[in-house]
């Protein structure tokens, strides 16, 4: 390289480094840049005017309509029965959030939510009852067609959900009102029908007379809010640790390495700034309004508000490398084998077809594995994000690369920045309306703490469990901005900054923009047959990068 142009490099990196520098949190967390407000970024950082008009926007319409909905229902209505939340669901014309608003309460429709709802990333084939979790086959016998667990493991029919990472988390005071956490443990069974239905949830951790197992044999409300609960957790988990931490936080860690380690000119550079921008915007902005002190998270769910870091600390400190590439998460939750598991079955078409593409562009500019082990800047930009970025990280087995050797340890480890800030942010936050905006079916906390024993559970137990209305009327609204399509959107695989000028590039990214199509038109073909089409994965409803 010309010494003339070696040194323009380090100029613009030196640069970079001063403006963007990394934020070291209270908490064990992924590191973030050290910006108060969106106007401490550096401008080509922010948002364009249009499309900051247009966020804005959308939220001036969501607050408005929260405020009329809850003056409305305050006048009104009273608030006992769960059909009191269909005066805050007027004008919501989603289809999948109507059907669930009628089918909630069915088990399939519960279970089938772990596949394809906006937290399909946590269920696990179940070899083994943990002891904690004291189920015995005279409780769930007649669930499984007179089957016994251990022969239904052994089919590979018996799969589980364990929220022990919110045990110990502490809950919030709402308005002056007590919420309140739990920590399920909730078994599912695969039946012939391929539904995945739940035989048996426990609310706490720790087994005891004050900590039932209930069954779909209990009594019809006993068994409704055990269900409640579940989704109640599984959404507070969704929001804080799979969608903020996950994608959020850790793509907000890669574009910051980017920056600071990898000149403009660099190719890998090109290949992810597409992918990784605006993301530090949305991400200073939410630390402001959404997840900040006294920000709208605060008022609406169980986790204490300071205490959000605390649970995300908790998962980072679980976060493994593995965990964040789709084939071997899939693997090592035993989960391949699962038929109708859409957000499997697209994501893996998906991070297939990336991998394909950013193979082919790395081996284009790196002929050796020698040029790999030799590019300096590649090498900072790897040791800066694993080991500062997310140097907190104390989990022995997290096996983050701190250096390549190879290319393909590189375009393995580039699949997974670009899966993450385009593929799996859209399986998740795209779904949140769809399956949130019935609020019993994804209570945003509980405000009476988890049952204790059978047998007492009223209408009147379960509204005054349920979130309050302007808990209810806030999710609504929170749930209908993230999930609005942002302004100046760019899908997956498009660029409208050309970054790239060789011709054999142009060739490659079309190559990319033409299995995305095969994979959208696969994606709707297959959607036709389904009752609940997943269209989260269609390529043409991801963003190429994280702006909501």
């Amino acid at each position: 390289m010309m010494p003339l142009l070696q040194s323009h490099r380090r100029a613009e990196l030196r640069e970079k480094q001063l403006l963007c520098r990394w934020k070291k949190l209270p908490s064990k967390m992924p590191k973030c840049i050290d910006a108060q407000s969106v106007d401490d970024l550096p401008v080509d950082l922010r948002f364009s005017c249009e499309k900051e008009f247009g966020f804005e926007l959308s939220v001036v319409e969501s607050i408005a309509e929260l405020e009329l909905k809850e003056i409305v229902n305050n006048l009104e209505y009273p608030w006992t029965t769960i059909e009191d939340f269909d005066h805050i669901f007027w004008k919501v014309n989603n289809p999948i959030a109507v059907f669930a608003k009628n089918h909630w309460k069915e088990d399939w429709f519960f279970g089938n939510q772990f596949l394809n709802g906006f937290n399909p990333v946590l269920i696990e084939k179940c070899t083994k009852i943990p002891p904690k979790f004291n189920v015995t086959d005279d409780m769930v016998r007649k669930f499984l067609g007179n089957s016994t667990l251990k022969q239904e493991m052994k089919n590979g029919n018996i799969y589980i959900v364990n929220y022990e990472i919110l045990d110990g988390i502490p809950a919030s005071v709402i308005k002056g009102v007590q919420q309140y956490i739990a920590a399920p443990i909730c078994l599912l069974y695969r039946n012939e029908q391929n539904h995945m239905i739940p035989i048996a949830i426990q609310l706490k951790q720790i087994p005891g007379e004050d900590n039932p197992i209930f069954l779909p044999s209990d009594a019809e409300l006993d068994w409704l809010l055990a269900k409640m609960w579940v989704r109640s957790c599984d959404f507070q988990h969704f929001e804080l640790v799979s969608h903020l931490l996950k994608t959020h936080l850790i793509a907000e860690t890669f574009s910051l390495a980017i920056l600071r380690q990898l000149p403009s000119v660099h190719p890998i550079h090109k290949l992810l700034a597409p992918h990784v921008k605006y993301t530090m915007y949305i991400n200073t902005n939410a630390r402001l309004k959404l997840i900040g002190d006294g920000g709208s998270i605060s008022q609406m769910f169980g986790v204490k508000e300071d205490h959000f870091h605390l649970l995300c600390s908790k998962a980072f400190q679980m976060l493994t490398y593995r965990s964040l590439c789709l084939p071997e998460n899939l693997e090592d939750r035993g989960v391949t084998e699962l038929r109708g598991y859409c957000y499997m079955d697209d994501g893996l078409r998906l991070w297939e077809a990336i991998h394909e593409f950013v193979t082919r562009i790395v081996m284009y500019y790196y002929k050796t594995e020698c040029e790999i082990k030799d590019d300096p800047e590649l090498q900072a930009w790897i040791k800066d994000l694993t080991e500062v970025g997310l140097g907190d990280n104390d989990n022995k087995g997290t096996e983050f690369p701190t250096a390549f050797h190879t290319r393909k340890d590189l375009c393995k480890f580039l699949t997974m920045i670009i899966f993450t800030c385009s593929a799996q942010h859209a399986a998740l936050n795209n779904a949140q309306y769809d399956w949130g905006a019935w609020i019993p079916n994804a209570p945003c906390s509980m405000r009476k703490p988890p049952p204790t024993t059978k047998g007492i559970v009223t209408m009147e137990h379960i509204m005054e469990s349920l979130p309050s209305l302007h808990q209810s009327c806030l999710q609504m609204a929170i749930l209908w901005i993230l999930n609005q399509k942002p302004c100046e959107m760019t899908k997956l695989g498009y660029y409208k900054e050309k970054y790239f000028t060789e011709e054999k590039v142009q060739t490659i990214i079309g190559q990319f923009q033409e299995e995305l199509k095969k994979i959208d038109s696969a994606i709707r073909e297959y959607d036709e047959n389904l009752v609940l089409n997943y269209e989260y994965m269609r390529p043409e409803n991801i963003e190429n990068s994280i702006t909501t």
